[in-house]
């Protein structure tokens, strides 16, 4: 009786932006669309936090350190919600995935072509 070895299959969105440029398991097209969704996932998380301490300082309320990390982390969250597939977030992911995959298509079909000669 043959046993089948377990194949993991590795999500992009599971791994660190380091283990993701080191993984040869996930294709480009996908570490391109993680790095861009977590990229607009930062820039959200910035426009949150900014929004929140702007209602903050008008509210005139002190947050201890403890309601700060978890604002942070609420907010962090937030952003990761709104920037998953499916959700949308603010197009900006998208967008900028759709210009490094032409990006990076014309940088392979450039070596191609030098390859070639």
């Amino acid at each position: 009786m043959e046993i089948a070895s377990p194949i993991r299959v590795v999500k992009a969105s599971e791994l660190s932006l380091d283990q993701l440029a080191r993984d040869g398991q996930v294709n480009e097209t996908a570490k391109i669309e993680e790095v861009s969704r977590q990229f607009e996932a930062l820039l959200l998380r910035q426009i949150l936090q900014s929004a929140h301490a702007v209602s903050g300082a008008v509210t005139d309320k002190k947050s201890s350190t403890v309601n700060g990390i978890y604002e942070d982390l609420a907010t962090a969250q937030l952003a990761d919600a709104m920037t998953s597939k499916g959700a949308g977030g603010l197009g900006l992911g998208q967008s900028l995935a759709r210009q490094l995959g032409a990006q990076l298509a014309g940088t392979k079909a450039l070596a191609e072509s030098v390859s070639d000669d």
